[in-house]
């Protein structure tokens, strides 16, 4: 993949190497260089960042967080067993 080739589909395809900084110095130069260009994949990466952001936050176990409440909790499991 060099700047010449790569598309936003390649963007796409590649977005979590790129993200956790593991491409090649060329690779990431290519990527750079389209972000630089491309409106749509630099919001593209913005939504996918803030995504996993968001992700992680929802798995944090820091006590922060409010207790589920135990009504809501039998609900949820009543549903899966239910296969809903």
């Amino acid at each position: 993949m060099t700047e010449h080739d790569l598309t936003c589909r390649d963007l796409i395809e590649f977005l979590a190497d790129y993200v956790d900084q593991s491409l090649s110095a060329a690779q990431r130069k290519a990527f750079d260089e389209h972000l630089a260009i491309c409106r749509d994949c630099r919001a593209y990466l913005d939504a996918y960042r803030h995504t996993i952001s968001l992700s992680r936050a929802a798995g944090r176990t820091d006590g922060d967080l409010a207790p589920l409440p135990p009504a809501l909790l039998a609900a949820i499991k009543a549903a899966r067993q239910k296969g809903v």
